[in-house]
This record gives structure tokens, C-alpha cells and sequence, in this order.
């Protein structure tokens, strides 16, 4: 995985990917079943091997892990040598994994054969010289960038824990890799200065507003300072006044100067030269590498044009669907109109935060009735349910997922955006909850990370196509689940679902086919009752984030024609509860082994019968 790119566990997944509470201890690392054969050993044996050298390189894969082994360290996300050691790691272990005979295997290995094949020959195309130069020289946007992730982190209510005195020490020498690492990002971006590879300028001056908020909280009102406003009892109070003496010190003499010459370079130095377009086929070498996004991110050869047309083909059928519940809620005017209607009515706008809050608590309680009719595989791990954090909430989307640990220690979290509530509609709460919350992220990740038998890459690892797939997949659950009802709330799927078709049509229209940033929110107006918030925030999402948007509604169009073809051969024989056991029950897995996995499933139930 390449470091400089990576947002590791951190990243969260919104609908793009993790602020939790405090958790109570390190857990182990995970322990590598007994094989079943000297194959299935040598097999589990590489994978135990490949992901402890992986933690020690990405020791914040580790910290959300709850393994504390390499809590002092941020790791290098941007060096040559980085760079250099991944690659290596990527091609021993595609090196090893060709001396297993896979067709000596258990099923299940096979499975994670395939999955670490997969994943590893991706990860090591990212190196090629002509992928390279594209990325590493953009080491920072909006939505990705070690800016935007470790303050999560290093907040106190973060993944990082702050139980002990090694707990808050770990964090003093965090933030000082944090502040090199700002200072790496820099010269990175110098060297993309030089090639002509250079974000674009919308993305450029969004990064620095972010910086701009950080940097006016001051010391004692930094996010930064958070771990030192509440300490445990077990801290000594002459520690506790050394602690917050020296964090205010590495705050105001190390992380707001650090903050401070980033933010000043980008605007001085770097914005004259950022690019005024916003498609990656604009920037030099840029369309070969959207190609390789395409592919990394549906998990599926797929080219610009075929995606295109396929979002075009799923606009017009949702908007046939929209059509329906405009006409049965007896509305008069066309759909624009009632578009119109669903944007500017009071009715549908939440009075305050609180309500929202409450709305969703509610809305949990609905659902987890229902659960045991769809799902016999359910996680342990609690679900909490938040606002965004004021200082990201701005170009955050309506809600993220922020994973647990395995044990439960610390629990899934559920933010909903609380930005601008007048342009917030409760009529897309239920299917935002159930893509974020449950069934959706929350029941994904946390199967996956908390079932042990699975090796490490598997239960914490995966891919958009699959997780993002999952998760608008789970939407489509509103009928079963008791959901959407009312037909405002069923519009609100629509949209949402509407969302992840446009995103098709938008992004490779903005990467491969010239669409500017205008163009983008006129079509996504046109087509939803999304507010131009909204639909903003998510356009200049696809431009920081080239290709991601896609993985949503393949990865769901996967899963569905997986569960319409198992319907039609099992008949009456069907049942929801153990198709779903299948798709969740091996963590995240490439579209083509997902459906393998899921016809083989097919054949035994029906060879059973």
C-alpha cells in the first residue's frame, strides 16, 4: 500500500474511510489459525509474516488496530526509502505467495490467496515509475492528507489511546513526526512544481482553508491540546502539569509553525502554479493514471466511456423511479419542480442538531428490530452516533463511518454533518443510516476485524468497489428493514442511490471527458433534489479524489446481480440471512472473487437440495 497515498485505518468512509473514544488496552495482534495443510501453513504463515512488516512500516495501521507496539511513531509516508521498502516488501510477497500450490488450499485459503493477489499485484503497480510521479509528487488534499487524519487521531477522543503516562509520551513524539512529515509534504510538492504535476487550484485552496481553521484555535483551543484537558487518575498531578506544559510547547513552537509554513507555502508558492483545470486528463500523464484508478478502485477492467454510459443507464432509471413518488405524493409540476419543493420546504429541515441527533437514535432503534429477518451474522461492537467535529465538518459529506476496535473496547461511530442546516434534509436520514451505520459499514467492518480466523489483510484490510459496494447495497435493504415508508423518505433513497449513479456520469466526465467544475453541479442539480452544498462539497470530492466515486455503484450492481442470480436457482430454497453470511463473512473481496465465491455457494446449496 503505497505510504505517502495511504490514509490507513484512519481514512474515513463517507458517503469516502475514524475519531473514537478512549479504548482500555493494546490488543495482541492477531493470532494466525491452525492450517489445515502444509500449504494452508505456508500460506497463513506469508500472511502473518507480510502484514507484521506492514505494521512496523505503518504503525497507524497498528494504533487503529488497538496494537500499541509502534504507538510512538507516525511512520514515513513520503521518502524514497518508503517508497523503496513497500515495493520490495510487495514484490517478496508476490515471490512467495507463487511457491504455494494453491490448489492444495482449504476453500477458504483459496479465497485469501486470491484476495492477497490480487491486492498485492495492485499495490505494486502503484510503483511503476509512470504511476509514481503522478501521486507522490500531490501528497495532500482535501480529503486525503496526514493534515486532515491526525488531529482525529491525536484529539483524546481519537484511535490513539490516553489511559497511561507511555500513552500521552507516545503522543509528544507523534506530533514530532507529524511536523516533519508537514515539512516532507512540501518539498514533495516542490518536486511536482518542476513536472508540471500540480493539484488544481480549487483543491489547493481548499487545503488551505483547512489549515487556516486549524491554525486559529491557538494552543489551548487546539484539537491537539484535547488529551491534556481531561487526564486519567492514574497520571501523577506533578506529570500532569509537566504534560500540559509540554504540550502547549510542542503546539505553539512545533505544530501551528509547522501548519503555519505549509499553509503559507501553498498560498505563496504553489497556488500561482496549481492547475486552473480540474480533470485529471488535463494534467500531464493524468490519463493513464485514471485508467489504473478506474481499475483499483472497481476492482474491475473497466475503461472511462463503458462507466460513463453504465451512469447515464442507471440516472434514467432512478429518475423514472423519482417520477413515481412525485406522483404518489400528489405533487403538480414537473420534477425539477419537485426537486425545488424537497430543497426550499421548512418541513423537511431539521430545527436543530439536537433533532437530528435524535432522529437517528430513533432510527437505529427501527432497524435493529427488524436485523434478525435479514441477517443471522451480526458484529459485538457497539455503534456510537455523533456530530462532525466543527473543524472538518465544512468538507465533510452528509455522514461518515469511523471503525471500532476488534475487541469493542472502542466503538463504530456514526457522524452526521450538522454544516449548514438549512440545506440538511431529514428525508435522506434512514438510507444515510442504513449505508454508514447498519446494516451498512458498521456491520461490514466490524465482522470482518473481529473474526480472528480471517488473516490480518482480510479483516482490516479491503477495497472501495467492495466496502462502498456493501454499504449503498445495504440501502437498498429500506424495504425488508421497515424502512422508507413514507414516501419523502423513500425519495430520500432515491436520491441517495440517484448520488451514486451521477458520480459515474460526473467523475469520468471530469477526468476523462473535459467537464468542468460548474458543468459537474449544474448536471448533479438537474438530476436530484441534492442542495448546491451538497452538491459542491461532492464535486470538489471527485476532483481531490479521482475514480473513488465509482467503486459505490459497482461494487453495489455487483452485489446485486450476485443476489438476483442466487434467488433465481435457489427459488423458495432462498434465504437473505445466509447469502448475507457469505458476502460478509470473508472481509472485503475483489469483485471477481466475491462473485466466484458466491456461485460456488449457489452450486453447493443446490447440490444440497
Amino acid at each position: 500500500m503505497r505510504p505517502f497515498a495511504m490514509l490507513l485505518a484512519a481514512t474515513l468512509l463517507t458517503t469516502p474511510v475514524f475519531t473514537q473514544p478512549v479504548f482500555a488496552q493494546a490488543a495482541a495482534p492477531a493470532a494466525t489459525p491452525e492450517a489445515t495443510s502444509p500449504e494452508d501453513a505456508k500460506l497463513r504463515q506469508l500472511f502473518h509474516d507480510s502484514d507484521e512488516a506492514m505494521l512496523k512500516r505503518n504503525p497507524l495501521s497498528a494504533l487503529f488496530r488497538g496494537d500499541l507496539r509502534y504507538a510512538d511513531r507516525l511512520g514515513d509516508f513520503f521518502s524514497d526509502e518508503a517508497v523503496a521498502e513497500a515495493k520490495a516488501a510487495d514484490e517478496s510477497d508476490l515471490k512467495n505467495l507463487a511457491a504455494i500450490d494453491r490448489t492444495k488450499l482449504n476453500p477458504v485459503d483459496q479465497i485469501a490467496y486470491d484476495v492477497f493477489r490480487w491486492q498485492t499485484d495492485l499495490d505494486l503497480r502503484s510503483y511503476a515509475p509512470d504511476i509514481l510521479k503522478e501521486t507522490i509528487v500531490r501528497p495532500i488534499d482535501h480529503f486525503n492528507g496526514v493534515h486532515i487524519f491526525y488531529p482525529d487521531i491525536a484529539s483524546g477522543t481519537g484511535a490513539a489511546p490516553f489511559n497511561t503516562l507511555a500513552d500521552y509520551e507516545n503522543n509528544l513524539k507523534r506530533h514530532r513526526d507529524y511536523v516533519h512529515m508537514l515539512d516532507e509534504a512540501i518539498a514533495r510538492f516542490r518536486e511536482g512544481m518542476k513536472t508540471g504535476v500540480v493539484q488544481p487550484k480549487l483543491v489547493v485552496n481548499n487545503v488551505i482553508d483547512q489549515l487556516d481553521q486549524q491554525i486559529a484555535q491557538g494552543v489551548e483551543g487546539s484539537t491537539y491540546y484535547g488529551p491534556v484537558n481531561k487526564f486519567p487518575a492514574s497520571i501523577s498531578a506533578a506529570d500532569q502539569a509537566r504534560l500540559t506544559k509540554e504540550y502547549a510547547d510542542i503546539i505553539r513552537t512545533g505544530i501551528i509553525p509547522a501548519e503555519t509554513r505549509l499553509r503559507d507555502f501553498l498560498k505563496t508558492d504553489y497556488l500561482p502554479v496549481a492547475r486552473d483545470s480540474v480533470g485529471l486528463s488535463q494534467m500531464p500523464g493524468g490519463a493513464k493514471l485514471y485508467q489504473y484508478l478506474i481499475e483499483s478502485n472497481t476492482t474491475l477492467p473497466l475503461t472511462a466511456e463503458t462507466v460513463h454510459k453504465l451512469g447515464l443507464s442507471e440516472v434514467a432509471r432512478i429518475t423514472r423511479e423519482m417520477e413515481a413518488q412525485k406522483q404518489a405524493v400528489g405533487f403538480k409540476g414537473s420534477l425539477a419542480d419537485f426537486f425545488t419543493f424537497l430543497r426550499t420546504d421548512p418541513r423537511f429541515q431539521p430545527s436543530s442538531k439536537e433533532q437530528l441527533h435524535q432522529n437517528f437514535l430513533a432510527i437505529r432503534e427501527r432497524v435493529m428490530k427488524r436485523i434478525p429477518e435479514q441477517f443471522s451474522l451480526v458484529p459485538k461492537s457497539p455503534l456510537e452516533i455523533r456530530a462532525t467535529p466543527a473543524y472538518r465538518e465544512k468538507t465533510s459529506a452528509g455522514g461518515d463511518y469511523m471503525q471500532g476496535t476488534p475487541d469493542g473496547s472502542r466503538p463504530g461511530v456514526f457522524y452526521y454533518d450538522t454544516y449548514d442546516l438549512p440545506s440538511r434534509y431529514m428525508w435522506e436520514d434512514e438510507t444515510l443510516f442504513l449505508h454508514e451505520a447498519i446494516p451498512g459499514h458498521h456491520f461490514q467492518i466490524s465482522i470482518a476485524q473481529e473474526d480472528p480466523s480471517l488473516p490480518a489483510f482480510m479483516r482490516f484490510g479491503g477495497n472501495t468497489a467492495y466496502v462502498e459496494g456493501w454499504a449503498l447495497y445495504s440501502e437498498s435493504l429500506w424495504k425488508p428493514l421497515g424502512m422508507e415508508t413514507d414516501p419523502y423518505q423513500r425519495m430520500g433513497g432515491l436520491s441517495d442511490e440517484m448520488l451514486r449513479a451521477m458520480r459515474l456520469v460526473v467523475d469520468t466526465g471530469i477526468h476523462a471527458m473535459g467537464w468542468t467544475r460548474d458543468q459537474s453541479i449544474a448536471y448533479m442539480l438537474a438530476n436530484s433534489p441534492m442542495a448546491k452544498t451538497d452538491a459542491t462539497a461532492e464535486v470538489e470530492r471527485y476532483i481531490a479524489m479521482p475514480g473513488q466515486a465509482l467503486a459505490y455503484k459497482i461494487g453495489q450492481l455487483t452485489i446485486q446481480k450476485e443476489k438476483d442470480k442466487a434467488m433465481q436457482a435457489l427459488g423458495a430454497k432462498f434465504d437473505p440471512r445466509a447469502f448475507h453470511a457469505q458476502v460478509l463473512d470473508t472481509g472485503a473481496l475483489p469483485m471477481g472473487v466475491l462473485e466466484k465465491k458466491i456461485d460456488d455457494w449457489i452450486a453447493e446449496q443446490q447440490k444440497a437440495g
